[in-house]
């Protein structure tokens, strides 16, 4: 009986990198696949839902160029239908009033518990809940309907012209109270004086008024000297071991494989993992990457 042969895996080209089996995503690698399927909606490579085959190219062409890891282009599209899954549970999430998404951390804000109350009927909520989504704006222009590109629901910002002044309901209830007061005193005194007393009673309501913007104006300028005083502990206490300092020891070190390499950037997100790193002596830094690499894989 002749013997079953076996189809051998045939080596890549000489030249060409090997397609790795496994794709292992971290959020710097899904962001650049976000700016890169971005761009191809800019460039009208994307139609009824679905980019173009010649899209897809480009997508994997340049993922390449800036990750050096060469993905095909099925690993992209199932990370591409993973994006449409978050998009649409952070969409649903910020269509309740009671969450909003701060564009600069790219946190999903809400109290304790309207989180409980919605992840009780959405758990796949849960997911956003702690990390948020920092792509929320890429991913509107990716998947949301044509014509509506660029908007984006419950971002945790004022519309222009409308600044969140904490004293306009105090404004508010001081206009009509005194409108109240004034209509009274007009009807109880008698019209010969009526003149003389409006006069003094507008006097007292303008030196109310400069007296409650005084306060506004010194609260305001407390605020804005506070402000800056915590900016500036901040920005000293991350300059000690800032992120450009973490990229460059990482640059300078010799055989670092690019799926470790774009974890070390999640990891410099944290101020704990930089100080570690860059506190570590040279030749332990890599073997530290090493091991964090192994516990988010296992995790």
């Amino acid at each position: 009986m002749a013997s079953r042969s076996t189809r051998s895996r045939r080596p890549p080209p000489a030249g060409q990198p090997e397609p790795q089996s496994r794709a292992k995503w971290t959020s710097s690698l899904t962001k650049i696949l976000a700016e890169l399927m971005v761009d191809q909606v800019h460039k009208k490579n994307k139609q009824n839902h679905s980019f173009s085959k010649k899209a897809w190219k480009y997508i994997c062409d340049d993922f390449y160029m800036k990750t050096g890891l060469k993905w095909d282009k099925e690993q992209l599209k199932n990370r591409y239908a993973v994006l449409r899954k978050q998009y649409l549970i952070v969409k649903s999430l910020l269509d309740q009033s009671d969450f909003k998404w701060d564009e600069p951390t790219g946190v999903i804000i809400a109290n304790d518990e309207a989180w409980d109350n919605y992840i009780k009927e959405h758990p796949d909520a849960e997911s956003v809940r702690s990390t948020g989504c920092p792509i929320y704006k890429q991913l509107c222009t990716i998947f949301s309907e044509p014509g509506v590109n660029g908007v984006y629901n419950g971002l945790a910002e004022q519309d222009e012209g409308t600044p969140n002044n904490p004293w306009s309901e105090h404004f508010t209830t001081f206009k009509e109270s005194s409108s109240d007061s004034e209509e009274d005193f007009s009807m109880a005194v008698e019209p010969d004086k009526l003149q003389s007393t409006t006069s003094s009673r507008d006097g007292c309501r303008k030196r109310g008024r400069k007296g409650i913007d005084d306060n506004i104006a010194n609260a305001i300028l407390e605020m804005a000297a506070a402000s800056k005083l915590r900016a500036a502990a901040i920005q000293k206490c991350n300059e000690r071991f800032s992120i450009s300092d973490c990229v460059k020891a990482l640059d300078a070190m010799q055989s670092v494989d690019p799926q470790v390499y774009f974890t070390a950037l999640d990891l410099f997100n944290n101020r704990n993992a930089r100080e570690t790193f860059l506190s570590l002596r040279v030749e332990k830094r890599l073997t530290w990457l090493h091991s964090k690499l192994s516990v988010l894989s296992s995790s």
